[in-house]
C-alpha cells in the first residue's frame, strides 16, 4: 500500500529519532578487532540484536596501546568498556582505579589457568610462536636456536603491542637475567619492529622476512579460511607464553549497566563461536558446537610459560629496558 505523502514524511523524520533513543555503548579495542575480516561485525551485529542499543566498536592501535589512551583519558573518556588488554597488563591497569567490578562468575571457563580477576573477563586466549612457510628449512626449535640462527624474524613493539609485550616476558620467562644477552644475539634476526600484530603479518605475507611472532593459532586462518596448509608455528622446547586477552568495565561509564551486559554475552556463545574464526584464538568458554575443524592440526606446547599479573608488571619496566638497550646498539 502506498502510504500518504505527509504520513511517509513523518516516519522519514521518526526514523532517525527512534535511532538516537538507543542508548549508545562504546568499546575500545584493538584495530584488527574491528576490520571486516575480524570478529567485530558479527559481535556488534549479534549484541545489538539483543541489547536495543547501539554498539560502537573503536579501533584505537593495537592491545598495549589501549591502556596508554585510557590512561591517558582517565575518567574523560568516552569508551564505556575496553577490550584487548591480557595478563602483562591488568595489574597496571587496576592500579589506575579506572575500572569496575564485573561482578561475573567466572565458573565454566576454558582457561588453560584458574581465573579469579573481579576487574576483567577474559574473552579469548592462545600461546604465541613464531609462524613460518613450511618452505623454510632449518626451522628453529627453540628461542635460543632461533638466536644462533639467521632466520629473518618482524616482531612487534612491547610498548604498543601485546604480542610485542608477550615476547619481551616469554624472553624473560626463559633467560631472566640473561635476557638482555639473548636479545643482543637476536638483534641481527630482526628484520623490523612494527607497531602492532597486523602491519607485522601483512609484512610476512608479503615474504619480506622468514618468520614472524605470531600465535600457535594463526595457520589455522590459513588452513580454514583459504585452504593453504602452507603456513606453520614452530614449536619450541622452552615451552610458549601464554595470553589471556581480556574486557573490563571502566568505572566513569554512563552506561554501566549495558557495559555489564556486554561482558556477560562476552561468555555466551553467541561470542564465543565468532572468536575462533574471526580472531584466530581459542576461546574462553568453548561453545556447544566446540572448536572448528582445523584447530585440531594445530601444535600444542608442552610448557605453558605465564607470569601472574602482578608478577609481570613487576617485571616489565626492567625488561623494556633490556630489551631498549640490547636493540640500540
Amino acid at each position: 500500500m502506498r502510504l500518504p505523502v505527509m504520513t511517509a514524511g513523518l516516519l522519514a523524520l521518526a526514523a532517525p529519532a527512534m535511532a538516537q533513543d538507543q542508548p549508545v555503548l562504546r568499546v575500545l579495542t584493538y584495530d584488527s578487532f574491528v576490520t571486516d575480516w575480524g570478529p567485530g561485525p558479527q559481535i556488534e551485529e549479534a549484541f545489538e540484536a539483543t541489547c536495543g542499543c547501539d554498539l560502537q566498536l573503536v579501533g584505537a592501535g593495537d592491545g598495549a596501546a589501549l591502556l596508554a589512551r585510557a590512561k591517558l583519558e582517565g575518567e574523560r573518556s568516552e569508551a564505556d568498556v575496553i577490550l584487548g588488554l591480557d595478563t602483562n597488563l591488568t595489574a597496571d591497569a587496576a592500579e589506575t582505579g579506572l575500572f569496575a567490578p564485573h561482578g561475573i562468575d567466572p565458573s565454566g571457563l576454558d582457561l588453560p589457568i584458574a581465573w579469579d580477576d573481579p576487574l576483567f573477563v577474559p574473552y579469548d586466549w592462545g600461546y604465541f610462536a613464531f609462524v613460518h612457510d613450511t618452505a623454510l628449512e632449518d626451522v628453529p626449535g627453540s628461542l635460543a636456536e632461533l638466536a644462533e640462527s639467521d632466520v629473518s624474524v618482524i616482531i612487534q613493539d612491547p610498548r604498543t603491542s601485546t604480542p610485542g609485550l608477550g615476547l619481551l616476558m616469554w624472553a624473560e620467562a626463559v633467560f631472566g637475567a640473561e635476557s638482555e644477552a639473548w636479545w643482543q644475539a637476536m638483534a641481527d634476526n630482526i628484520l623490523t619492529v612494527t607497531k602492532g600484530w597486523s602491519e607485522a603479518y601483512g609484512l610476512f605475507l608479503d615474504g619480506e622476512a622468514d618468520m614472524v611472532l605470531s600465535y600457535t593459532t594463526s595457520p589455522a586462518y590459513h588452513l580454514i579460511s583459504e585452504d593453504d596448509p602452507t603456513k606453520a608455528a614452530a614449536a619450541f622446547s622452552e615451552g610458549h607464553y601464554l595470553q589471556v586477552e581480556v574486557a573490563g568495565k571502566l568505572a566513569a561509564s554512563d552506561q554501566p549497566e549495558l557495559a555489564d551486559d556486554f561482558l556477560e554475552f562476552m561468555l555466551s556463545d553467541a561470542f564465543q563461536s565468532i572468536i575462533p574464526t574471526t580472531n584466530w584464538m581459542y576461546p574462553a568458554k568453548v561453545p556447544e558446537e566446540g572448536l572448528p575443524e582445523g584447530f585440531d592440526t594445530l601444535i600444542e606446547p608442552e610448557d605453558a610459560l605465564l607470569y601472574p599479573a602482578e608478577e609481570a608488571d613487576e617485571a616489565r619496566e626492567d625488561a623494556l629496558a633490556k630489551w631498549l638497550a640490547a636493540l640500540a646498539r
